[in-house]
């Protein structure tokens, strides 16, 4: 059987999720690099380069060290910003506010902007699972939170941007439960 392991640590202890940890890091890498090629826009297409090797970075954190910085969250931050700006004024436009809750949209859109959704939601999915690796008595630093989080802001905002630019409204989601 080890002559053919695609990866070393795949039969470690069921209850250690340091290994599931990394698969999905890998696999956020891998969709990153997938919306990556839907992407013509090379300021964008750089970024998202950029976000994927900060994901492998991440990757190892819970095994060994944490190896991304708070300058390197600082700059995913203020792309959010950047976007946010971008596409405050459209969203305001198709997708307006009604009460006090923040706002969702559907998931839809362009191709590119939907699979940024399937990011978005599987950053909260590994958000998820570091809170189980914290509960079960593990040392995780905030800053790994804080990186996924605003991941997770990111792909929602970029979501809106490709959708944005391809000329896709926003059909804005009103929960009939969370007003």
């Amino acid at each position: 059987m080890d002559k053919y392991l695609s990866y070393c640590f795949l039969y470690d202890d069921p209850e250690d999720l340091r290994c599931d940890f990394e698969i999905a890091t890998d696999e956020l890498a891998s969709m990153i690099g997938l919306l990556r090629s839907l992407i013509k826009d090379e300021n964008l297409r750089s970024d998202l380069t950029r976000l994927n090797e900060l994901m492998y970075h991440i990757n190892p954190s819970l095994r060994t060290k944490v190896a991304v910085s708070a300058e390197e969250l600082d700059w995913v931050a203020g792309k959010v910003t950047e976007m946010q700006a971008e596409v405050r004024e459209s969203f305001d436009r198709t997708a307006p506010s009604h009460g006090k809750t923040p706002r969702f949209v559907v998931p839809q859109g362009c191709t590119a902007a939907a699979y940024s959704h399937i990011i978005r939601n599987k950053c909260k999915s590994l958000v998820r699972l570091l809170y189980r690796h914290k509960e079960q008595g593990n040392s995780v630093r905030d800053i790994l939170f804080d990186f996924i989080n605003i991941y997770s802001g990111y792909f929602y905002t970029l979501a809106l941007k490709l959708n944005q630019d391809e000329g896709v409204g926003e059909i804005e989601f009103k929960s009939r439960v969370y007003t």
